[in-house]
């Protein structure tokens, strides 16, 4: 990245059960505009995992310095999207996927 300073972020999130083929399959066909807004707003380098015994989804991204992710919710493909995931997984009201940030506890470079 040239020396530019980077963010890393880490949060799980909960998965109902009997769920986890439909979160793979609605993230395989993720919503090209989506995509776009994401890059747009300075994520890059995202990943989700699944623990399959608890259903937590752990997740990891990677904000380049000057990011805008704050405004995401703003967005209405933001809204679209947690709208199409909100029977699938644990939401706040407005359907927001429910957060639950991660203390860094370790980094490998």
């Amino acid at each position: 990245m040239n020396g530019a300073a980077m963010i890393q972020r880490g949060f799980k999130m909960q998965l109902k059960p009997g769920m986890a083929a439909e979160y793979r399959r609605r993230h395989d066909e993720l919503w090209p505009d989506l995509a776009e807004a994401l890059s747009q707003a300075g994520i890059h380098d995202y990943s989700i995992f699944l623990d399959e015994e608890t259903l937590i989804l752990f997740a990891v991204l990677k904000l380049r310095e000057n990011h805008s992710a704050d405004a995401l919710p703003q967005l209405p493909v933001m809204r679209r999207w947690w709208d199409h995931m909100a029977d699938i997984m644990e939401v706040e009201p407005g359907n927001r996927p429910r957060e639950w940030p991660l203390q860094p506890m370790f980094y490998f470079a």
